[in-house]
């Protein structure tokens, strides 16, 4: 399997999974943890941020594929913003996602502030050092009862600001351009400094100079993602880029 275009998603939520691949350009091969049948790391960090970059940490030294993870949970203000990072952990224990949203939905019976807000932590590992993080939030409100079947998790009782329907409800290519998942991606994109859609080819290049032989092969970037290949040479290298648009 050649890695140089392909892109470990660290989680084994499908939902995730589903979401994530859909911001990524088709030209990159998106597989899950499960394909190599990795189970999912402990997640012992005290913060979303910690524990996206534990996970993909985790996954990169599992496969040595470059890795995207990310940790996100819903913040209920009336309860302490509660579940938060134990979100997941909170609908397991509970049996259900549905029956976690029954729970919460009891707990905020006549309680007037109905504010929350979900987070996501988006952890992409590009090499032995470099991991680059960033964090996407978005306001809203508890509904009064689970409301749509659109989604997942915690979707069909979260009304964002501004809108009138929950995530469970609104079309997924609707929720995409607007919920946590999609802020932190686009600042991660940012972050590593894309502002087009290009994929650049792989170009290996000898040069001579001053009776030093440079070889190096060039960085493979496509849609939204680095990727970096290793960089074989003497005393230093050179890199020369060849982009063309794909999209």
């Amino acid at each position: 399997m050649k890695k140089n275009n392909i892109l470990l998603i660290g989680t084994h939520n499908k939902g995730k999974f589903k979401e994530i691949s859909k911001l990524i350009s088709k030209n990159i091969k998106k597989i899950s943890p499960i394909y190599f049948n990795i189970k999912a790391p402990k997640e012992t960090g005290k913060t979303f941020k910690a524990n996206s970059e534990l996970k993909a940490k985790y996954f990169y030294k599992q496969t040595k594929l470059i890795s995207l993870s990310d940790d996100s949970g819903l913040e209920i203000f009336a309860l302490n913003k509660k579940p938060g990072i134990y979100s997941a952990r909170w609908a397991n224990s509970s049996g259900s996602f549905k029956k976690a949203m029954i729970k919460i939905l009891d707990r905020l019976k006549n309680k007037k502030n109905r504010r929350a807000r979900f987070i996501c932590s988006l952890s992409i590992k590009l090499n032995k050092k470099k991991t680059i993080t960033s964090i996407g939030i978005i306001n809203g409100n508890i509904s009064e009862k689970m409301l749509g079947a659109k989604g997942f998790g915690y979707d069909p009782i979260f009304i964002p600001d501004k809108s009138k329907l929950t995530f469970g409800q609104m079309p997924i290519n609707r929720k995409m351009r607007m919920d946590h998942r999609s802020i932190a991606f686009k600042k991660l994109k940012k972050k590593l400094k894309f502002n087009k859609f290009f994929i650049w080819d792989f170009v290996h290049i000898k040069f001579l100079y001053k009776f030093t032989v440079y070889k190096a092969e060039c960085s493979y970037f496509s849609s939204n993602v680095v990727f970096y290949n290793k960089i074989s040479h003497w005393r230093n290298f050179v890199i020369f880029f060849i982009p063309y648009i794909v999209n």
